[in-house]
């Protein structure tokens, strides 16, 4: 295996785990930001309030991009063992 093929492997690894936690992390921005000017605008300063909703946005959002994402690693891990079995075998 060549330092090639390593920084290649390295590089695609990064762009699946940028890839697949994106939608979820959009998730949680968007939910933040929402519950953020919810409580300004009603002067609420409720602690739990700004961690309740974002759970249930990333759960939500999780079984809605869940199959896609793990669709995404699978594939990602079967590039890698068909690969490492070519360069042993």
């Amino acid at each position: 295996m060549t330092g090639e093929m390593v920084i290649s492997v390295a590089e695609r690894a990064i762009m699946i785990i940028l890839l697949v936690s994106g939608p979820l992390l959009l998730i949680a921005l968007v939910s933040g930001l929402a519950v953020s000017i919810f409580q300004a605008t009603t002067s609420i300063q409720e602690q739990t309030l700004a961690f309740v909703p974002k759970i249930v946005a990333v759960l939500v959002g999780l079984v809605f991009f869940g199959p896609w994402m793990l669709s995404q690693v699978i594939s990602y891990a079967r590039d890698i063992f068909e690969n490492l079995t070519r360069y042993i075998g």
